[in-house]
């Protein structure tokens, strides 16, 4: 039973730190592995402007072939936490398959808002289109992934009016210039994080920012799927969040809802660094290199 009203149920489902007790280690070992791919990757280019804001920052993973597809990788974190440098780790297995792989910054909650962070990550996007071919990449393969606050960012961006961004709009940009996305422990509807003690103070969501920020209630994308994955160990309400997203979006816009044994809201992840992982299979299909 959802008691979606009661604060102590609430924070209990949604501190994902609390639920995992050796979640510092998780993030540890992504920091590790993260400042080794840096490292070992030559052509990686680091800190590049996609816009002059606080946090409009990416960097980018080229794979080791020409024109290559196009992951944009977008971290999570309650979007108040966490940066792309701790990110990195996603990158090698994905160039190893033959993909670009470029992980995008953004400014983080109280400093600005849900909205905000939304239209960074609209405007590092349609970078990444009108920039592709200076990497070598090819921006007619292009698909995203992202991970809890991360993978609610990649949904609300299947249903962008690129065409209407405020700024950072390019002309010649298609109606819909993503494959699809993968979401994976992604958020869908947010009026329960509204009324979640630990993270009020920070995301300060009103009823109207639910309803502008609550992907499960937008038309669903008709030119691009979803693909929905979130860990078995995870709570009941990350659980409901990937339910919910396919029983309204509906199988054609959601194609792909898997729960993924022995993951936690960290640990599942990994199954996208992993070349043997569900996630990175799931993560190729959308690119075409599966």
């Amino acid at each position: 039973m959802r008691l979606r009203l009661d604060p102590s149920w609430l924070d209990a489902q949604y501190n994902n730190r609390a639920r995992v007790p050796d979640h510092a280690q998780v993030l540890a070992r992504w920091a590790e592995a993260s400042a080794v791919a840096r490292q070992g990757a030559a052509a990686a280019q680091l800190d590049v402007r996609y816009g002059d804001g606080d946090g409009e920052t990416l960097d980018i993973f080229p794979a080791d072939v020409p024109n290559a597809p196009v992951l944009v990788f977008i971290h999570g974190g309650y979007w108040r936490s966490l940066d792309k440098a701790d990110h990195s780790f996603v990158a090698p297995a994905l160039n190893a398959a033959g993909a670009t792989v470029v992980v995008p910054n953004y400014a983080l909650c109280p400093a600005v808002s849900i909205e905000h962070i939304t239209l960074q990550m609209a405007r590092a996007v349609a970078w990444v289109w009108q920039h592709a071919g200076s990497f070598g990449a090819d921006r007619n393969r292009l698909a995203l992934a992202g991970h809890s606050a991360g993978g609610h960012l990649a949904t609300m961006l299947l249903c962008c009016r690129w065409r209407d961004l405020p700024d950072g709009a390019v002309a010649d940009m298609p109606a819909q210039p993503l494959a699809g996305a993968l979401s994976i422990s992604g958020l869908y509807d947010l009026e329960p994080l509204r009324h979640t003690p630990m993270l009020q103070s920070d995301l300060q969501l009103t009823p109207a920012a639910v309803a502008r920020l609550s992907p499960a209630f937008f038309p669903r994308p008709k030119a691009a799927k979803l693909y929905a994955a979130v860990g078995l160990e995870e709570s009941d309400e990350f659980l409901h969040h990937t339910r919910l997203i396919r029983d309204v979006w509906g199988p054609t816009a959601v194609p792909v809802c898997e729960t993924l044994p022995g993951a936690n809201h960290f640990t599942v992840l990994n199954r996208l660094a992993d070349p043997q992982g569900r996630l990175h299979e799931l993560a190729l299909r959308l690119l075409g290199l599966r």
